[in-house]
Parts: C-alpha cells; structure tokens; sequence
C-alpha cells in the first residue's frame, strides 16, 4: 500500500559498532513481512500516529525570556566534563548545543559554562575525530573519548565546526582553533569544491585498503611502520604526539589523535606542521574514499554562511569570495525565479525543494551582505522568504511545513522544529526572519518569527535540549544588539569599526552600515542619528535605547563586549 511499516538512518555494509549490516536487515524486514502481519499492521499504524503528530502543532503560549539560560542549565547536566561532549558514545559535535552553552557563558552564567564547551572543543579538536593531516571533522565518534571516528565526513558537520571554532578563537584567542577552522577550510579548497565553485556533499567512510578489500578508515588509518619509513629520524617525535605505537589503537592500525599529550609549544608544532604535510603527500595516492559531489542548496548555504563570518573574523577575504562564488552558483543554476531546487549534479537539478534550503540560503544571503554590504543579497533572502510563505507557511496553526503546498504527496507533510544533524529549518527562519525584521522595519517579519516560537512551545518545553537553534534565535528576536555605522564601506575608520564587530565574536548582533545620505528604517531606534563632525560613526542600540556616539574603533570594542 506504499505505507512505511518499518525504518532507519545508517547501516553499514557489514556489521559493525552494534549496528546491523545492511543485507542483514533487509533479510530481517524480509523474514517479518512474510511472516509477521500483525507486526507489521502495528507498526504501520504507530508510524502513521507519530508522523501525523509531528504536523499537526497546536499553538500554545509564547516561550517564557529566560527559555535560553534555562535551557544552558539543562545541557550541563548532559555534559561529559572530562571528555567533553554531550551525553555518551556515540558522540556527535551537537553545535547547536554548545553554541547556546557558549552564549550562556558569555552571558556570566559561570564558568563552568564554559569549561564544558572548551573541554568539548579540545577533544574534538585532538581527537581521532578530526583529520590531523588533511583537515575536516568526521561525522561522529564511536567511543567516549573521540579516538574512533566514523570516517564519513559531511559537508554540514564541517560547515557548522568552521564557525563554531571560529566563534572560540575570538572568545580565547587559542591559535588550536584558528588553525582548526584554517586547516579545515583547507580541506574544503582541496577536496570538496567544484570546478564551479559550489561545495559538494560528503566523503564516504569506505575505501579500497590496497588489497582489494574496501575497509572503512582505511585511507586515514597508520602503521608504525609506514610513520618510521615516511618521517625517518623524526618519527618519534610524531609518534609520540599523534599516539602511534607498534600494537596500535584501532584494528591494529593507528587514528592519529593528540589525546594525550595535547597542543604542543610553538616551536614543536612548527616541527609537527613540516612532518604532518610529509605524511599528507605520502598519504595523497592510495585509494581515495567516495566523494558525494551533489550540490546541496541547504548545506552549501550552511557553508556559506560559514566562511563568509570566518573570513571577516580572520580577515581572510578570500574566504568571503569563495562563500559568494558558491552563492553565485547557485542562484545562478538552482533557481526558477524565486524558487529554489534542492540539487545539482552533473548538469541535473531537482525540481524540489525543501524548507531548510531557504533558510539556509537565505540564511547565508545574510551573513553575505553583513560582511560585504551588497544590499542585492537582502533582496535575495526576502525573496526566499516570500516563496516559503507562500508555499511552505501553515496559515492555521503557524510555523513552516518541510515540503511545499505542490511537492509530491508524503504520507504526511511534517513540520517540526527539532535540530537534526542539520539546523531545524524553522529554528532558522526565526534569525531570517528576525534579522529582516530589524534590517527592514517590516513587522510581517517580527510577527512570522514569533509565530513560530508559538507554534512549537508545547514542543520547545517538552524536550528544550533538540531545540538549540529555535530557542537561540528567539533570543535573538528578542535581546538583539543592533550595530549601526554611518560611514562607507572601504573608509578606513569604518572598516576598522567592522573589524571590532567581527572580533567582538557576538552571536546577537544585526549590524548596519549607511552612509551619511542614508536612512534607516521607520521605528528602528538609531534612525536619524548620523555622523559627528563628519567622521564615520556608531550606535550601539539595545532594545529602543542607543548608545552614545562613538568615532573611534576602541571605544566600539567596549561597548560590544562581553554578551551574546
């Protein structure tokens, strides 16, 4: 009849990790179909119950201003504090929980706020999880202590790490994560983008270990023997660094992790960089893992978003071009007008798409014109917004639906605010639209925004910990920090003003540059302030109240910090 009775996310090929191989399953769903009716009509109807529920949401009350910090309170309970992360093996990066944990913590909710994501942040970033030689985070660890990876390394994972470790660097100034988020981006350059510019999927876990046998990490895995052949003299100095010993610690092979010993002092990691690019040459030509090269709208727009902040918080402009090239490609390529189609490869676009591709794609037309002042990439995102209200909004209970009004008919059309491994869509509109709120003065925007948080409060306060990006972005809607620059781009005091929103590292920000011909919208609380004697200015306004001019960059870096 077409109904699902039965499902699941992953399965490897064999099994492994407690998982069942894949033709495993499909013997035991085979076995039970023939065999098992009753089950299955039970299962068909328990399914069809939870998928009906996750659509059918009945607006409660607004979410209570403290929703953020009470949430931060309860994640902590779920932190491991020696090993970092949240809650047990399997352990996944879970960005959104510790990007509200960090804010929590910049906030002065404790220090132990902050222990708990830099203790997650270290491990993640020493651990075998991470790809010490070529950059890039795999998906997630097997284990407590983030030694033993699942190989597979996905494009949003990495998208969501760049700009979480971007966002500890301008919190600690700790060179680990700068060069984290550099060796990563790294990784992307080399591996990842297309010939036109856009950011393709994942790589898969799996390869040919040069006889023929596809294992999985057997493209990043070491003996003893290969490190003393490759590094010579200076193999011990690695081996002890990167935990590599004759029994190994993984299958007999070696994950190369710094779990031990952690971030050596300057001049050894200047040592360890010259062996790790010898061992990265020498590990180019064996057998390469499967490279997914579709182009995704909503993961490239994570991406996006992603360098285009860690470009101006590292003052790397290259970073920001290649986040608008991707971008470029694809309006250029994935849109009809002002719909998006969710895919692209080899030539071949899908017609559908979902909700999380406009809001990440609109979410990243954002964090473009932030960073480069292009008012078109404004026009872009209301644009999207516009097609998901149209097409994707529920006019009688609030918040987006997944699928469009005309995509194929689903058992159910869904509608959640739950993260995955990705974002929740509507946890994102909510900055969306908050921003476009505050960037427009259109109150549509503000009204959409706190519809959803309505929407899903019954949700939200029933499990708040799987709503990490709805509860911070209606933080955002409601304690912004709106920064406004009257001056020109390219000016030098002006850049430099930007130059400190960047480092302020602040996560609730909506920031505005205007010459001095310009105006800001009605009822925004800077509008018709402008520059003092001529010089670039700024306003820092919380709520309906404004700051003092300023003139100077210094005295701009005070009023932004510490907070969000």
């Amino acid at each position: 009849q077409g109904e699902p009775f039965w499902g699941g996310t992953y399965f490897p090929a064999t099994p492994k990790y407690g998982r069942p191989g894949f033709t495993d399953v499909l013997v035991a769903v085979e076995n039970t179909f023939r065999n098992g009716k009753d089950k299955i009509e039970q299962n068909r109807l328990a399914i069809q119950e939870a998928l009906t529920r996750l659509s059918d949401k009945q607006p409660g009350d607004a979410l209570p201003d403290d929703l953020a910090d009470r949430t931060a309170e309860q994640l902590m309970q779920a932190v491991d504090m020696r090993y970092g992360g949240i809650g047990q093996a399997p352990k996944f990066p879970h960005v959104p929980d510790l990007d509200l944990l960090w804010r929590a913590h910049r906030r002065g909710h404790g220090d132990s706020f902050g222990r708990a994501v830099l203790t997650s942040a270290d491990a993640m970033a020493e651990g075998g999880i991470y790809d010490h030689l070529g950059g890039g985070w795999a998906r997630y660890s097997v284990d407590q202590i983030w030694l033993v990876p699942h190989f597979e390394k996905m494009l949003y994972d990495n998208s969501q790490l760049i700009e979480h470790y971007t966002r500890l660097w301008l919190g600690t100034g700790r060179d680990l994560y700068r060069r984290r988020v550099d060796e990563t981006i790294g990784w992307l350059i080399r591996e990842m983008t297309t010939a036109d510019g856009a950011f393709c999927s994942s790589l898969d876990a799996d390869s040919d270990d040069g006889t023929g046998h596809s294992e999985e990490g057997a493209f990043y895995v070491w003996n003893e023997a290969e490190i003393d052949e490759a590094l010579g003299e200076d193999s011990e100095l690695f081996k002890e660094h990167y935990g590599v010993s004759v029994e190994g610690n993984w299958e007999g092979k070696t994950i190369l992790n710094r779990l031990a010993k952690g971030e050596p002092d300057a001049a050894t990691e200047a040592r360890l960089a010259v062996l790790r690019a010898q061992l990265l040459e020498i590990r180019a030509p064996r057998h390469r893992p499967g490279l997914d090269d579709k182009v995704l709208a909503d993961w490239n727009g994570l991406m996006i978003r992603a360098l285009a902040r860690a470009g101006a918080a590292f003052s790397k402009p290259e970073w920001v071009t290649m986040a608008r090239r991707a971008f470029d490609h694809i309006v250029a390529t994935m849109t009809d007008g002002d719909r998006l189609k969710h895919s692209a490869r080899d030539g071949r676009v899908l017609d559908v798409a979902m909700l999380d591709d406009y809001s990440h794609m609109a979410d990243a037309a954002l964090a473009l014109h932030e960073v480069t002042g292009d008012a078109t990439l404004i026009e872009n995102a209301r644009a999207w917004v516009a097609t998901a209200l149209a097409h994707y909004w529920d006019d009688r209970a609030g918040g987006f639906f997944f699928t469009a009004d005309n995509a194929e008919a689903l058992i159910v059309r869904t509608k959640t605010a739950l993260d995955n491994a990705t974002p929740s869509g509507n946890g994102t509109m909510v900055s969306v639209l908050s921003r476009l709120w505050h960037l427009t003065g259109e109150d549509t925007y503000r009204a959409h925004a706190q519809a959803i948080g309505t929407t899903f409060s019954q949700d939200v306060l029933a499990n708040p910990m799987a709503h990490a990006v709805l509860i911070s972005n209606l933080d955002l809607l409601n304690r912004v920090m709106q920064v406004v620059i009257v001056g020109s781009r390219g000016e030098q005091m002006t850049d430099a003003m930007l130059s400190e929103v960047w480092q302020a590292g602040r996560q609730d920000t909506v920031v505005s540059v205007i010459t001095s011909g310009e105006t800001l919208p009605d009822g925004h609380p800077a509008t018709g302030k402008g520059q003092v004697d001529g010089l670039a200015t700024a306003y820092v306004c919380e709520g309906p109240v404004c700051s003092l001019p300023v003139t100077a960059a210094e005295p701009l870096a005070t009023l932004l910090a510490p907070g969000g």
